[in-house]
């Protein structure tokens, strides 16, 4: 069996934001921008990495959802409890003052963890914890 993850969903609810975030400071490629009945989907990866993609949805459009569901999604996005994604880089002390240097909302400092990476984290505009970790 040859499986491969080609693309991981983080809910967005700002468009411009998003993209401020994942293509200006995080610097990754945009692939695929859709506009379809109002609602937007854009698909950004790593440069060099064309089979790795992060789907940015809006969770309003996901199927089946009550408006209670809804608004427990919204409500999570806001304290940032919803998304989340794990990054890695060559030098994560690097990446963190670029990224805090570009105005990003810092969640932690570089830290040495018990578990054996280095790492630090960010918030998107959506509320997303992004992580961003050193192999040793």
């Amino acid at each position: 069996m040859d499986i491969t993850i080609n693309a991981s969903f983080l809910p967005q609810n700002d468009p411009d934001a998003a993209l401020g975030f994942y293509r200006d400071i995080l610097g990754f490629e945009v692939r695929n921008d859709v506009d379809y009945k109002g609602l937007h989907w854009i698909t950004v990866g790593p440069a060099g990495q064309p089979d790795t993609n992060i789907v940015l949805f809006p969770p309003e459009a996901t199927p089946g959802l009550t408006d209670d569901e809804r608004k427990t999604i919204t409500e999570m996005m806001a304290k940032g409890t919803y998304g989340s994604l794990s990054l890695a880089a060559k030098n994560v002390d690097d990446v963190f003052d670029q990224v805090q240097a570009a105005g990003a909302e810092v969640v932690q400092e570089p830290v040495d963890q018990p578990y054996g990476v280095r790492d630090c984290a960010f918030r998107d505009p959506a509320g997303n914890l992004i992580r961003i970790q050193q192999q040793p």
